[in-house]
């Protein structure tokens, strides 16, 4: 078995690519990534990326049709990966995680790939606090990079047949530790400022909704996606990736990390008017679906895993906001060095010219897709 990982290089690539290996011992694990953030190691013993057979670096924008062959499976992760980066970098969020994946999701097709698993986001929902949202629910996207994860089902959809299966995971906010850790995450955020500041400061008013997700448990959820056979959810498949015990309010988040870490204070803005990314979901499908790969972590365990591993690194920086934890300052620094132009391609490469295609991108409707 030939398995093809995109955007392995990142928060979540290394727990994949442990529970993939660990899964199949015997496949060949093949990573692609840009490499914008394959320095950001965290405190790691080893590469993660022992554990594959090769790495390629590559932009997706520009994939190789030869990396595809001989492929059976494609776990796509690849993405200018949140909010913040999405509204800096607009145009680039949609050529890349909309334009280039589908194109590349056409291109595995063509190849013979079997198998697509697609790496979409709960943040889909958008503003969606009155009741639990479905898969069968309307998607209400805010933001770029959510409107992208929206377009990217859209077009998925009318790929999958018989021969090619798609899985979108429409997973909740990741968190936990990583062997590439980021703290521009809700509760990686709180456990840093916990650590660093012994002072949570909620800008909110704390009310708004956040499903979660641990890091380990979404590699679960991608093991049980790559191996989904046609009676599990059809050729094309929509399903929230969580659980329910993990829907929490940020108050509530920031009050569990403050008990977990003595000496903790918590400051909320009751002032301040609601985050309008609050969203509840409902991840009833998911636990019928893959009862065999439910989440197994528990809030304590997540946030006591995040007090351990940045103690084990000599965390206590109170501008860490400023610091390499942080995907967009990562990118800013790189820009501000030479090293990568205003579309986000490195400049050392051979110039070519980039055309944004945001003006050919189709209306983003907020349909419902059901699950089929």
């Amino acid at each position: 078995m030939k398995i093809l990982l995109t955007g392995n290089l990142g928060y979540v690539g290394p727990w994949v690519t442990r529970r993939l290996r660990e899964r199949y011992p015997n496949a060949e694990l093949v990573g692609v990534d840009i490499g914008y953030f394959s320095h950001c190691l965290t405190d790691a013993a080893r590469m993660p990326e022992v554990l594959l057979d090769s790495q390629h670096f590559i932009d997706l924008r520009r994939l190789p049709l030869d990396v595809l062959i001989g492929v059976d499976a494609v776990v796509h992760l690849a993405a200018i990966s949140n909010d913040p980066m999405g509204n800096a970098y607009e145009d680039v969020t949609f050529d890349v995680n909309y334009q280039a994946g589908v194109e590349m999701a056409r291109q595995a097709k063509a190849a013979g790939v079997r198998t697509f698993v697609f790496a979409s986001s709960c943040s889909v929902y958008g503003f969606a606090d009155d009741k639990p949202r479905t898969e069968q629910s309307e998607t209400g996207p805010l933001t770029a990079y959510a409107k992208s994860k929206v377009l990217t089902e859209q077009a998925l959809r009318t790929l999958a047949d018989g021969d090619f299966r798609v899985t979108c995971l429409r997973f909740a906010t990741a968190c936990g530790m990583s062997d590439r850790l980021r703290l521009d995450l809700v509760l990686n955020d709180f456990v840093a400022c916990a650590i660093a500041n012994r002072r949570i400061t909620v800008l909110s008013d704390g009310t708004p909704w956040r499903p979660l997700i641990d890091v380990k448990d979404m590699a679960r959820a991608i093991e049980w996606a790559v191996e989904r056979d046609a009676p599990s959810g059809g050729d094309f498949l929509v399903v929230n990736a969580g659980s329910d015990a993990w829907n929490y309010q940020v108050y509530q988040l920031a009050r569990a990390v403050a008990d977990a870490i003595p000496g903790t204070q918590v400051s909320i803005n009751r002032e301040a008017p609601p985050d309008k990314r609050s969203y509840r979901v409902d991840f009833a499908l998911f636990r019928s679906l893959a009862p065999t790969h439910q989440p197994q972590s528990h809030l304590a365990g997540t946030i006591e895993g995040l007090r351990k591993g940045l103690t084990a690194i000599q965390f206590h920086d109170p501008d860490f906001r400023n610091s390499p934890f942080m995907r967009l300052r990562v990118l800013a620094d790189l820009r501000s060095r030479g090293l990568l132009n205003e579309t986000l391609e490195w400049a050392d490469k051979r110039s070519r010219r980039f055309v944004s295609s945001r003006e050919r991108l189709p209306h983003v409707a907020t349909e419902i897709l059901p699950a089929v």
